[in-house]
């Protein structure tokens, strides 16, 4: 006779976690991914009792285009804040099939320093297929990780699709990784991309790279002169460093540490805490209303049916939208 396996203590969990064990939160944010209905209320539950021990940290986005040197980047910078007397915790979203939901999960062989400290822990997570690339947990998993003393969060991106704004919306100071290169290669920037970063950093600047990285940087701020920064209170920055020989990345933290000290003292940093906060909120009922759609048989049903009246010109998306709406009621 096969025994039933225990359910899981959620406060034996909180507690763990609290205490810093590195099991208890590696177990903690795979139940928050976990896409099982019981799975799910659990993890609504242990975030519930875990959030009077969130939101001390410092949240840093970083994002970039591949090749960029992201993981590179945040090997070097765990590094130097570890050295300081941080605790690092890294969330990188690894990009998934679309196909199949598998992910490469390679960002963690490339930051072999930080993933040998004891001071550090990584999180590969597969997008999944959610926007932009951010894993539809990451949120929750930022807060799991603030629970358990990590005083510093790196989110970093995909680097493709709207997973800029994404990441944007969940965390304090947002990183933009630039490689060298000038003239017409300027010309590609993202605007929207760059509208959103609180500093431009230029990797590679190491080298016959240095000269090439230094124009670069003149190029970007000249045209963050002509775009409206997102506070009045703080002129993103643009700065050139090199991954690769450590060099400017005592300068970049610096520059995250002056942002925070500017945007508390303007008030800016609560008002972006709360808004963002609103924002996840919408998230998550989008994500709930779209489950429900999809997981009730009767209301599936129906779905596919005003889907292929869509299909078949027979009625319009915008009252086929209206009658999925009635549905939810």
């Amino acid at each position: 006779m096969v025994e039933k396996k225990p359910s899981l203590d959620i406060k034996s969990l909180a507690h763990d976690l609290r205490a810093g064990s590195r099991a208890a939160l590696a177990r903690a944010i795979t139940l928050v991914e976990s896409r099982r209905s019981d799975h799910q209320a659990l993890a609504r539950e242990l975030v519930q009792m875990l959030l009077p021990d969130t939101g001390r940290a410092l949240r840093v986005g970083i994002t970039g285009s591949p090749g960029v040197g992201k993981s590179t980047t945040i090997d070097a910078l765990g590094i130097h804040l570890i050295e300081q007397g941080h605790k690092i915790a890294v969330l990188a979203v690894d990009p998934s099939s679309a196909r199949s939901g598998g992910s490469i999960l390679g960002d963690k062989t490339r930051m072999a320093r930080l993933s040998a400290s004891d001071d550090a822990f990584i999180r590969p997570s597969p997008s999944s297929g959610t926007l932009g690339g951010v894993a539809a947990k990451t949120r929750e998993a930022m807060l799991l990780c603030e629970a358990a003393g990590f005083d510093v969060v790196l989110v970093e991106t995909v680097g493709i699709g709207q997973s800029e704004t994404a990441v944007c919306d969940m965390t304090d100071f947002f990183l933009a990784l630039m490689l060298p290169g000038g003239g017409d290669e300027l010309q590609g920037i993202k605007k929207g991309l760059v509208e959103l970063a609180d500093m431009i950093a230029i990797n590679k600047a190491d080298g016959d790279n240095l000269k090439r990285a230094n124009i670069t940087a003149a190029d970007y701020r000249g045209a963050l002169h002509i775009l409206t920064p997102r506070s009045e209170h703080w002129h993103p920055p643009v700065e050139t460093y090199s991954a690769l020989t450590g060099d400017g990345i005592a300068k970049i933290w610096q520059k995250v540490l002056d942002h925070r000290k500017a945007m508390n003292a303007s008030g800016d940093f609560a008002a972006r805490r709360r808004e963002q906060q609103v924002k996840w909120m919408w998230s998550m009922l989008e994500q709930r209303m779209l489950a429900r759609l999809r997981s009730e048989a009767s209301v599936r049903t129906k779905v596919r049916k005003i889907e292929t009246e869509v299909a078949d010109g027979h009625l319009t998306p915008a009252l086929a939208a209206e009658k999925i709406l009635e549905l939810l009621q």
